[in-house]
């Protein structure tokens, strides 16, 4: 599951990395920049409610107390959301085919550590799949 994860985390960078060298990632657009805004908001929201866990590519996500407060009421991995939504602003305002696929390849990384984390987190808190069946993983009401 850690190597799923790591995988997952080297795409999105790979992504990001991509993103950023093609002159995509930021537009002067204010809808995008207030997109951008809000994702970064969500990201300061969401490591608040974390508190003092690690943020890194192999950490265990499942160190100390089962969050459901703060975004996480209303998706399970809403930093995962905030950087599709920053990363996807950015590549809608300035559309192109490689900038799409970089989007693509993010979305995929993201997708791989949220599945290789919630084996982690029902592992190891017996509430999660009660908590997952009320709360969607990266767009609230959705998926």
């Amino acid at each position: 599951m850690r190597i799923a994860s790591l995988v997952g985390f080297l795409l999105m960078v790979t992504a990001l990395v991509g993103l950023v060298f093609m002159h995509v990632l930021f537009s002067r657009s204010p809808i995008v920049v207030a997109v951008q805004v809000a994702a970064v908001a969500l990201v300061v929201w969401a490591r608040l409610a974390l508190g003092r866990r690690s943020f890194h590519p192999a950490a265990d996500v499942a160190g100390g107390d089962l969050v459901t407060t703060g975004p996480y009421r209303f998706i399970r991995h809403p930093i995962y959301t905030a950087a599709c939504v920053f990363c996807w602003a950015g590549v809608l305002a300035n559309f192109a085919l490689m900038p799409f696929a970089a989007g693509v390849l993010l979305l995929i990384g993201a997708v791989i550590r949220v599945f290789a984390e919630e084996r982690l987190l029902m592992d190891r808190y017996p509430g999660y799949r009660n908590y997952a069946k009320g709360t969607k993983r990266l767009v609230p009401y959705l998926f």
